[in-house]
């Protein structure tokens, strides 16, 4: 890590180095940058594509999606340009001001998406297994509230495990064990007692992570209950195919969340951490718009319908 100790001098962290080889740098900030603006392009297009087709406008599933969608581009945006400007920079030192901003957009942006991907489990459980009731119970006025309490609880979560983050002290080391702030690499390389924190996180973190996990758990399995004893295998299959994309990226999310987060603090991060941070932090986001669109015929056939418009 040699050329970015020159930093130690600075007033804040030091971020850890993805790679230390200029080779594989450029390729990263190719990777990244690429990625990125991926990200960007095809989240903010289907936000786009639902609010011009008035199809989807009206469809709760599609509401939730939106929202989404949004917190992807915010949690990736939270990482993904500091992480740019050290690779380009090759300067790894973060301001405490901006770490703890970084901290606290990446956990309320992935909160928030933890509970939406719950609630539009939830909507596909109304769906599919109480369908003449579907409207009634998925108004606009309920998918609102949903997505209103989603954001808020996030947000206020987030502000508690920063402000408590923030009171930590740093006495050894201010060299971040990971390339970007969060929490557990904090209590890391902290002198003080994080006992109280660590309490928090595992505590909150039955709130924020394990019941929107185990409420999709438990919408999927009704879910199946119900689809199994269709007798149709046509019926079968159209039913499961509406759930196909949103367990493809509830797979993707959790898997890579439990293994960095459901880990003691004490435990050192390796290389294997790494891959999982960057996978939940930059693939995931950049995944979601393709997996959403390609498995998606309501999807394909609104961009058909706005194409359509445009040219006449």
């Amino acid at each position: 890590m040699g050329q970015f100790l020159n930093d130690s001098t600075t007033s804040g962290f030091l971020l850890l180095a993805i790679s230390i080889h200029p080779e594989l740098q450029y390729l990263l900030t190719v990777f990244f940058l690429s990625a990125y603006m991926m990200t960007l392009l095809g989240n903010l297009l289907i936000v786009l594509l639902i609010h011009l087709d008035p199809n989807l406008l009206h469809a709760p599933m599609y509401f939730f999606l939106k929202h989404l969608l949004l917190a992807d581009v915010g949690y990736t945006s939270a990482i993904v340009p500091k992480m740019l400007q050290t690779l380009l920079s090759k300067s790894m030192a973060i301001s405490y001001g901006g770490c703890f901003a970084q901290m606290y957009f990446f956990i309320a942006f992935a909160n928030t998406d933890s509970f939406l991907l719950a609630s539009m489990a939830y909507d596909r459980y109304v769906a599919i297994c109480y369908p003449l009731h579907y409207a009634t119970v998925m108004s606009h006025k309920r998918c609102l509230l949903m997505a209103v309490i989603s954001w808020a609880v996030s947000l206020i979560l987030s502000l508690m495990y920063t402000v408590l983050a923030s009171q930590l002290s740093f006495c050894v080391t201010k060299q971040v064990p990971h390339f970007f702030c969060d929490i557990q690499p904090l209590m890391r390389i902290s002198c003080s007692d994080t006992k109280p924190l660590q309490t928090l996180l595992m505590t909150q973190g039955l709130v924020d992570v394990s019941t929107p996990f185990l409420l999709i758990v438990v919408s999927y399995a009704c879910i199946f209950y119900v689809v199994m004893k269709v007798p149709s295998t046509a019926r079968k299959l159209k039913a499961l195919s509406t759930c196909g994309s949103h367990l493809t990226v509830v797979f993707l999310f959790y898997s890579t969340l439990i293994w960095v987060y459901f880990q003691p603090p004490s435990k050192k991060a390796g290389r294997k951490d790494t891959v999982a941070a960057i996978l939940y932090t930059v693939v995931t986001p950049l995944l979601n718009p393709f997996i959403y669109a390609l498995r998606n015929d309501e999807i394909k056939g609104a961009l058909r319908r706005v194409l359509r418009r445009r040219k006449h």
